[in-house]
Protein backbone atom coordinates (compact mmCIF):
# COMPACT_ATOMS: atom_id res chain seq x y z
CA UNK A 1 0.00 0.00 0.00
CA UNK A 2 1.53 3.41 -1.33
CA UNK A 3 2.28 5.87 1.20
CA UNK A 4 -0.82 8.24 2.24
CA UNK A 5 0.39 11.53 3.41
CA UNK A 6 -3.21 12.48 5.00
CA UNK A 7 -4.97 9.39 8.06
CA UNK A 8 -8.18 9.32 6.82
CA UNK A 9 -11.69 7.49 7.69
CA UNK A 10 -15.06 6.84 5.27
CA UNK A 11 -18.12 5.06 5.55
CA UNK A 12 -19.20 2.31 3.11
CA UNK A 13 -22.05 -0.15 2.33
CA UNK A 14 -22.14 -3.86 2.66
CA UNK A 15 -24.15 -6.76 2.97
CA UNK A 16 -24.66 -6.29 6.37
CA UNK A 17 -24.82 -3.08 6.76
CA UNK A 18 -22.88 0.12 6.84
CA UNK A 19 -18.94 -0.68 8.02
CA UNK A 20 -16.32 1.55 8.37
CA UNK A 21 -12.66 1.90 7.32
CA UNK A 22 -9.59 3.76 8.49
CA UNK A 23 -6.35 4.04 7.22
CA UNK A 24 -2.45 6.26 8.12
CA UNK A 25 0.79 6.10 6.09
CA UNK A 26 1.07 2.32 6.49
CA UNK A 27 -1.48 1.08 5.68
CA UNK A 28 -5.15 0.27 7.23
CA UNK A 29 -5.72 1.17 10.68
CA UNK A 30 -8.97 -0.13 11.50
CA UNK A 31 -12.28 -1.90 9.86
CA UNK A 32 -15.54 -1.17 11.94
CA UNK A 33 -18.02 -3.20 11.22
CA UNK A 34 -21.84 -1.84 11.16
CA UNK A 35 -23.40 0.16 13.92
CA UNK A 36 -26.94 0.97 14.84
CA UNK A 37 -26.18 4.12 13.50
CA UNK A 38 -23.34 6.25 11.14
CA UNK A 39 -22.55 8.47 13.30
CA UNK A 40 -21.84 5.72 16.26
CA UNK A 41 -19.86 3.91 13.89
CA UNK A 42 -18.08 7.62 13.10
CA UNK A 43 -17.24 7.77 16.81
CA UNK A 44 -15.52 4.25 17.19
CA UNK A 45 -13.36 5.03 13.93
CA UNK A 46 -12.19 8.81 15.60
CA UNK A 47 -11.57 7.04 19.00
CA UNK A 48 -8.86 4.60 17.26
CA UNK A 49 -7.50 7.41 14.66
CA UNK A 50 -8.42 10.75 16.08
CA UNK A 51 -6.27 12.58 13.33
CA UNK A 52 -8.35 10.90 10.98
CA UNK A 53 -10.45 13.10 8.85
CA UNK A 54 -13.49 11.52 6.52
CA UNK A 55 -12.35 11.56 2.74
CA UNK A 56 -12.54 9.56 -0.53
CA UNK A 57 -10.43 6.48 0.42
CA UNK A 58 -7.12 6.26 -1.83
CA UNK A 59 -6.87 3.35 -4.42
CA UNK A 60 -5.47 1.16 -2.41
CA UNK A 61 -8.19 1.18 0.14
CA UNK A 62 -10.41 1.16 -2.16
CA UNK A 63 -9.59 -2.31 -3.11
CA UNK A 64 -9.44 -3.31 0.39
CA UNK A 65 -13.20 -2.25 0.70
CA UNK A 66 -14.31 -3.83 -2.84
CA UNK A 67 -12.69 -7.18 -1.17
CA UNK A 68 -14.56 -6.55 1.95
CA UNK A 69 -17.80 -5.85 0.53
CA UNK A 70 -17.50 -9.11 -1.93
CA UNK A 71 -16.85 -11.29 0.97
CA UNK A 72 -19.84 -10.22 2.95
CA UNK A 73 -21.95 -10.61 -0.32
CA UNK A 74 -20.59 -14.30 0.02
CA UNK A 75 -18.35 -13.88 -2.49
CA UNK A 76 -15.01 -15.41 -2.94
CA UNK A 77 -12.35 -12.87 -1.88
CA UNK A 78 -8.87 -12.47 -0.56
CA UNK A 79 -7.98 -10.13 1.88
CA UNK A 80 -4.65 -11.40 2.44
CA UNK A 81 -3.14 -8.89 0.41
CA UNK A 82 -4.53 -5.93 2.69
CA UNK A 83 -1.77 -4.09 4.79
CA UNK A 84 -2.42 -3.14 7.71
CA UNK A 85 -0.71 -0.49 9.69
CA UNK A 86 -0.26 -1.73 13.34
CA UNK A 87 1.82 0.68 15.00
CA UNK A 88 0.94 0.31 18.47
CA UNK A 89 0.03 -3.15 18.33
CA UNK A 90 1.70 -5.56 21.09
CA UNK A 91 3.94 -7.87 19.53
CA UNK A 92 1.63 -11.30 20.81
CA UNK A 93 -1.43 -9.26 18.97
CA UNK A 94 0.15 -8.92 16.02
CA UNK A 95 1.25 -12.85 16.18
CA UNK A 96 -2.60 -13.77 16.79
CA UNK A 97 -3.19 -11.74 13.75
CA UNK A 98 -1.32 -13.22 11.58
CA UNK A 99 -2.22 -16.75 12.61
CA UNK A 100 -5.87 -15.45 11.95
CA UNK A 101 -5.35 -13.90 8.75
CA UNK A 102 -4.35 -17.82 7.44
CA UNK A 103 -7.78 -19.48 8.07
CA UNK A 104 -10.04 -19.92 5.08
CA UNK A 105 -12.87 -18.21 4.27
CA UNK A 106 -15.89 -20.53 6.66
CA UNK A 107 -13.87 -23.01 8.58
CA UNK A 108 -12.60 -22.03 12.26
CA UNK A 109 -9.86 -22.57 14.70
CA UNK A 110 -10.06 -22.38 18.57
CA UNK A 111 -8.21 -20.27 20.76
CA UNK A 112 -6.07 -22.87 21.73
CA UNK A 113 -5.28 -24.10 17.88
CA UNK A 114 -4.00 -20.83 17.61
CA UNK A 115 -1.90 -20.67 20.66
CA UNK A 116 -0.24 -24.01 19.74
CA UNK A 117 0.67 -23.04 16.78
CA UNK A 118 2.23 -20.07 18.02
CA UNK A 119 4.35 -22.31 20.31
CA UNK A 120 2.54 -21.29 23.76
CA UNK A 121 -0.09 -23.92 24.01
CA UNK A 122 -1.27 -22.13 27.77
CA UNK A 123 -2.30 -18.81 25.91
CA UNK A 124 -5.32 -19.79 25.23
CA UNK A 125 -6.93 -16.89 27.21
CA UNK A 126 -4.66 -14.93 25.81
CA UNK A 127 -5.17 -14.82 22.72
CA UNK A 128 -9.04 -14.42 22.97
CA UNK A 129 -8.18 -10.80 24.60
CA UNK A 130 -6.13 -10.26 21.59
CA UNK A 131 -8.88 -10.89 19.74
CA UNK A 132 -11.09 -9.16 21.43
CA UNK A 133 -9.37 -5.93 20.89
CA UNK A 134 -9.17 -6.70 17.22
CA UNK A 135 -9.18 -3.09 15.37
CA UNK A 136 -9.17 -4.88 11.79
CA UNK A 137 -12.37 -6.81 11.59
CA UNK A 138 -12.75 -9.21 8.91
CA UNK A 139 -9.43 -7.96 7.05
CA UNK A 140 -8.18 -10.06 10.64
CA UNK A 141 -11.40 -12.33 10.52
CA UNK A 142 -11.41 -12.82 14.82
CA UNK A 143 -14.89 -14.33 13.74
CA UNK A 144 -13.44 -17.70 12.51
CA UNK A 145 -11.72 -18.15 15.91
CA UNK A 146 -14.22 -20.34 18.12
CA UNK A 147 -13.83 -21.57 21.95
CA UNK A 148 -13.10 -25.69 22.38
CA UNK A 149 -15.87 -27.74 21.34
CA UNK A 150 -16.90 -25.45 18.63
CA UNK A 151 -18.73 -23.05 20.75
CA UNK A 152 -19.15 -19.63 19.44
CA UNK A 153 -16.74 -17.70 21.82
CA UNK A 154 -17.42 -14.02 22.63
CA UNK A 155 -17.30 -11.20 19.58
CA UNK A 156 -17.12 -7.59 20.36
CA UNK A 157 -18.55 -6.19 17.67
CA UNK A 158 -22.33 -5.30 17.58
CA UNK A 159 -24.47 -7.95 17.32
CA UNK A 160 -22.55 -9.81 19.46
CA UNK A 161 -22.36 -13.55 18.91
CA UNK A 162 -24.80 -13.57 16.70
CA UNK A 163 -23.04 -11.43 14.43
CA UNK A 164 -20.20 -13.79 14.25
CA UNK A 165 -22.00 -16.47 13.89
CA UNK A 166 -23.92 -14.50 10.69
CA UNK A 167 -20.41 -13.12 9.41
CA UNK A 168 -19.49 -17.11 9.25
CA UNK A 169 -22.87 -18.56 7.72
CA UNK A 170 -22.16 -16.11 4.70
CA UNK A 171 -18.62 -17.79 4.50
CA UNK A 172 -20.34 -21.13 4.97
CA UNK A 173 -22.71 -20.27 1.94
CA UNK A 174 -19.87 -19.01 -0.41
CA UNK A 175 -17.73 -21.85 0.24
CA UNK A 176 -19.93 -25.03 0.33
CA UNK A 177 -19.91 -25.47 3.61
CA UNK A 178 -16.15 -25.78 4.15
CA UNK A 179 -15.11 -27.20 8.09
CA UNK A 180 -13.12 -26.24 11.11
CA UNK A 181 -9.69 -28.06 11.81
CA UNK A 182 -10.55 -31.16 14.40
CA UNK A 183 -10.12 -29.28 17.75
CA UNK A 184 -13.18 -27.31 17.16
CA UNK A 185 -14.65 -25.96 13.45
CA UNK A 186 -18.50 -24.51 14.19
CA UNK A 187 -19.82 -25.62 10.99
CA UNK A 188 -19.43 -28.87 9.30
CA UNK A 189 -21.49 -28.72 6.57
CA UNK A 190 -25.17 -27.44 5.94
CA UNK A 191 -27.66 -27.73 8.77
CA UNK A 192 -25.93 -25.58 11.42
CA UNK A 193 -27.70 -21.99 13.65
CA UNK A 194 -26.66 -18.72 12.94
CA UNK A 195 -26.40 -18.44 16.45
CA UNK A 196 -25.08 -20.20 19.85
CA UNK A 197 -27.96 -22.73 21.06
CA UNK A 198 -26.57 -22.72 24.74
CA UNK A 199 -26.15 -18.79 24.95
CA UNK A 200 -29.84 -18.68 23.64
CA UNK A 201 -31.18 -20.88 26.58
CA UNK A 202 -29.51 -19.60 28.91
CA UNK A 203 -30.64 -15.67 28.03
CA UNK A 204 -34.41 -17.00 28.19
CA UNK A 205 -33.94 -18.46 30.91
CA UNK A 206 -32.71 -15.37 32.73
CA UNK A 207 -35.17 -13.58 31.16
CA UNK A 208 -38.52 -15.06 31.72
CA UNK A 209 -39.01 -17.38 34.97
CA UNK A 210 -41.99 -18.84 33.55
CA UNK A 211 -40.62 -19.79 29.70
CA UNK A 212 -37.78 -21.24 32.23
CA UNK A 213 -39.92 -23.60 33.97
CA UNK A 214 -41.16 -24.97 30.33
CA UNK A 215 -37.35 -25.10 29.44
CA UNK A 216 -37.21 -26.96 32.45
CA UNK A 217 -40.34 -29.60 31.14
CA UNK A 218 -38.96 -29.99 27.96
CA UNK A 219 -35.22 -30.52 28.61
CA UNK A 220 -32.37 -29.18 26.21
CA UNK A 221 -32.67 -27.25 22.67
CA UNK A 222 -33.30 -30.09 19.78
CA UNK A 223 -34.52 -27.95 17.10
CA UNK A 224 -32.91 -29.53 13.52
CA UNK A 225 -32.82 -27.67 10.48
CA UNK A 226 -33.73 -28.55 7.13
CA UNK A 227 -30.15 -28.93 4.66
CA UNK A 228 -30.79 -26.30 2.08
CA UNK A 229 -29.02 -26.04 -1.40
CA UNK A 230 -30.70 -23.25 -2.68
CA UNK A 231 -33.40 -20.79 -1.89
CA UNK A 232 -35.64 -21.52 -4.66
CA UNK A 233 -35.03 -25.76 -4.13
CA UNK A 234 -36.36 -24.48 -0.69
CA UNK A 235 -39.17 -22.46 -1.19
CA UNK A 236 -40.20 -24.73 -4.57
CA UNK A 237 -40.89 -27.38 -1.37
CA UNK A 238 -42.40 -25.22 0.50
CA UNK A 239 -45.06 -24.11 -2.17
CA UNK A 240 -45.43 -28.19 -2.53
CA UNK A 241 -45.99 -28.68 0.73
CA UNK A 242 -48.45 -26.23 1.70
CA UNK A 243 -52.07 -27.27 3.54
CA UNK A 244 -51.08 -31.16 2.69
CA UNK A 245 -50.55 -33.68 5.22
CA UNK A 246 -46.24 -34.58 4.84
CA UNK A 247 -47.35 -37.90 3.59
CA UNK A 248 -49.41 -36.43 0.62
CA UNK A 249 -46.63 -33.59 0.09
CA UNK A 250 -44.02 -35.96 -0.03
CA UNK A 251 -45.35 -38.08 -2.34
CA UNK A 252 -46.28 -35.08 -4.55
CA UNK A 253 -43.08 -33.51 -4.26
CA UNK A 254 -41.24 -36.76 -5.16
CA UNK A 255 -43.08 -36.87 -8.38
CA UNK A 256 -42.31 -33.44 -8.75
CA UNK A 257 -38.65 -34.05 -8.81
CA UNK A 258 -38.95 -37.46 -10.40
CA UNK A 259 -39.37 -35.47 -13.82
CA UNK A 260 -36.20 -34.20 -14.18
CA UNK A 261 -34.24 -37.52 -13.06
CA UNK A 262 -30.90 -35.23 -13.62
CA UNK A 263 -31.57 -32.83 -11.14
CA UNK A 264 -29.89 -34.62 -8.11
CA UNK A 265 -30.52 -31.65 -5.73
CA UNK A 266 -34.36 -31.05 -6.66
CA UNK A 267 -35.66 -28.84 -9.77
CA UNK A 268 -34.31 -25.66 -10.75
CA UNK A 269 -36.34 -22.69 -12.12
CA UNK A 270 -34.80 -23.58 -15.51
CA UNK A 271 -36.27 -26.97 -15.34
CA UNK A 272 -40.03 -25.25 -13.44
CA UNK A 273 -39.68 -22.93 -16.55
CA UNK A 274 -39.11 -25.89 -19.57
CA UNK A 275 -41.89 -28.05 -17.63
CA UNK A 276 -45.43 -28.30 -19.37
CA UNK A 277 -48.61 -27.55 -17.09
CA UNK A 278 -49.55 -31.10 -17.51
CA UNK A 279 -46.36 -32.61 -16.46
CA UNK A 280 -46.31 -30.52 -13.67
CA UNK A 281 -50.50 -31.21 -12.88
CA UNK A 282 -49.82 -34.69 -13.79
CA UNK A 283 -46.81 -34.75 -11.16
CA UNK A 284 -50.32 -33.70 -8.47
CA UNK A 285 -49.70 -29.69 -8.13
CA UNK A 286 -53.30 -27.90 -8.00
CA UNK A 287 -53.43 -25.22 -10.08
CA UNK A 288 -52.64 -22.42 -7.45
CA UNK A 289 -49.24 -24.23 -6.47
CA UNK A 290 -48.77 -24.53 -10.39
CA UNK A 291 -49.05 -20.76 -11.13
CA UNK A 292 -47.03 -20.07 -7.64
CA UNK A 293 -44.27 -22.26 -8.93
CA UNK A 294 -43.75 -20.89 -12.43
CA UNK A 295 -44.15 -17.33 -10.53
CA UNK A 296 -41.10 -18.29 -8.18
CA UNK A 297 -39.16 -19.63 -11.65
CA UNK A 298 -39.40 -16.48 -13.27
CA UNK A 299 -38.78 -14.63 -10.17
CA UNK A 300 -35.48 -16.43 -9.76
CA UNK A 301 -34.42 -16.73 -12.99
CA UNK A 302 -35.08 -12.66 -13.60
CA UNK A 303 -32.92 -12.70 -10.19
CA UNK A 304 -35.58 -11.09 -8.04
CA UNK A 305 -35.24 -13.59 -5.57
CA UNK A 306 -32.04 -13.69 -3.46
CA UNK A 307 -29.23 -16.23 -3.36
CA UNK A 308 -28.64 -18.68 -0.75
CA UNK A 309 -25.41 -16.57 -0.03
CA UNK A 310 -27.14 -13.07 -0.40
CA UNK A 311 -29.74 -14.28 2.43
CA UNK A 312 -27.43 -14.99 4.69
CA UNK A 313 -26.29 -11.24 4.46
CA UNK A 314 -29.67 -10.04 4.50
CA UNK A 315 -31.60 -8.90 7.56
CA UNK A 316 -34.91 -10.88 8.59
CA UNK A 317 -37.08 -8.18 7.69
CA UNK A 318 -35.90 -8.02 4.18
CA UNK A 319 -35.93 -11.39 3.41
CA UNK A 320 -39.46 -11.75 4.58
CA UNK A 321 -40.18 -8.95 1.96
CA UNK A 322 -38.14 -10.56 -0.73
CA UNK A 323 -40.22 -14.10 -0.14
CA UNK A 324 -43.74 -12.69 0.23
CA UNK A 325 -43.74 -10.66 -2.86
CA UNK A 326 -43.46 -14.61 -5.06
CA UNK A 327 -46.92 -16.02 -4.91
CA UNK A 328 -48.34 -18.51 -3.00
CA UNK A 329 -45.55 -17.50 -0.01
CA UNK A 330 -47.68 -15.69 2.72
CA UNK A 331 -45.21 -14.68 6.37
CA UNK A 332 -45.77 -17.59 8.07
CA UNK A 333 -43.83 -19.34 5.04
CA UNK A 334 -41.28 -16.81 4.80
CA UNK A 335 -40.74 -17.11 8.61
CA UNK A 336 -40.66 -20.94 8.40
CA UNK A 337 -37.55 -20.51 6.30
CA UNK A 338 -36.01 -18.22 8.32
CA UNK A 339 -35.76 -20.58 11.29
CA UNK A 340 -35.95 -23.88 9.87
CA UNK A 341 -33.46 -23.12 6.46
CA UNK A 342 -31.89 -20.41 7.75
CA UNK A 343 -31.54 -20.75 11.36
CA UNK A 344 -32.03 -17.55 12.22
CA UNK A 345 -32.43 -16.74 16.06
CA UNK A 346 -35.22 -14.20 16.47
CA UNK A 347 -38.21 -14.91 14.61
CA UNK A 348 -41.78 -15.09 16.18
CA UNK A 349 -44.24 -16.78 13.99
CA UNK A 350 -46.92 -14.92 16.11
CA UNK A 351 -49.54 -16.25 13.93
CA UNK A 352 -48.47 -19.88 14.12
CA UNK A 353 -51.55 -21.56 15.75
CA UNK A 354 -48.96 -23.63 17.72
CA UNK A 355 -47.14 -21.00 19.60
CA UNK A 356 -50.07 -20.19 20.07
CA UNK A 357 -51.46 -22.73 21.99
CA UNK A 358 -48.08 -23.52 23.52
CA UNK A 359 -48.08 -20.01 24.88
CA UNK A 360 -52.07 -19.83 25.88
CA UNK A 361 -50.96 -23.02 27.99
CA UNK A 362 -47.72 -21.87 29.19
CA UNK A 363 -48.90 -18.57 30.65
CA UNK A 364 -52.50 -20.19 31.90
CA UNK A 365 -54.03 -17.87 29.66
CA UNK A 366 -58.38 -19.12 28.40
CA UNK A 367 -58.02 -18.19 24.99
CA UNK A 368 -55.32 -17.82 22.72
CA UNK A 369 -53.01 -14.46 22.54
CA UNK A 370 -53.58 -11.81 20.30
CA UNK A 371 -50.07 -10.99 17.91
CA UNK A 372 -50.34 -7.86 20.18
CA UNK A 373 -49.69 -9.70 23.44
CA UNK A 374 -47.32 -12.23 21.71
CA UNK A 375 -44.51 -9.62 20.77
CA UNK A 376 -45.25 -7.84 24.03
CA UNK A 377 -43.80 -10.76 25.57
CA UNK A 378 -41.80 -11.56 22.97
CA UNK A 379 -39.67 -8.51 23.92
CA UNK A 380 -38.49 -10.56 26.77
CA UNK A 381 -36.71 -13.22 25.01
CA UNK A 382 -35.10 -10.85 22.52
CA UNK A 383 -32.66 -11.60 20.46
CA UNK A 384 -33.59 -15.21 20.62
CA UNK A 385 -37.28 -15.63 19.74
CA UNK A 386 -37.21 -18.28 17.82
CA UNK A 387 -35.85 -20.26 20.41
CA UNK A 388 -38.49 -19.52 22.93
CA UNK A 389 -41.18 -20.19 20.12
CA UNK A 390 -39.73 -23.93 20.02
CA UNK A 391 -40.02 -24.52 23.45
CA UNK A 392 -43.78 -22.83 22.68
CA UNK A 393 -44.46 -25.96 20.17
CA UNK A 394 -42.84 -28.52 22.30
CA UNK A 395 -45.57 -27.15 25.12
CA UNK A 396 -48.49 -29.10 23.08
CA UNK A 397 -46.36 -32.13 24.15
CA UNK A 398 -46.26 -31.47 27.70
Amino acid sequence: MGLMMQPGFAIFDTAIGRCGIAWGSRGVVAVQLPEARDSETRTRLRRRVPEAVEAAPPAAVRRAINAIEALLRGEASDLSAVALDQEGVPDFHRRVYAVARTIPAGATLTYGAIAARLGAPGSARAVGQALGRNPFAIVVPCHRVVAAGGKSGGFSANGGVTTKLRLLAIERAAGGGVTGDAQGGLFDGDGRFDFDPDTAVAHLRAADPVLARLIDKVGRFRMELKQTATLFGALAEAIVYQQLSGKAAATIYGRVCALFPRAHGGPTAAHILRASDAELRGAGLSRAKLLALRDLAQRASARQLPTLAEAHGMDDASIIERLTAVRGIGRWTAEMMLMFRLGRPDVLPADDYGVRKGFALTFKKRELPTRQEMEKRGALWQPYRSVASWYLWRALDQ
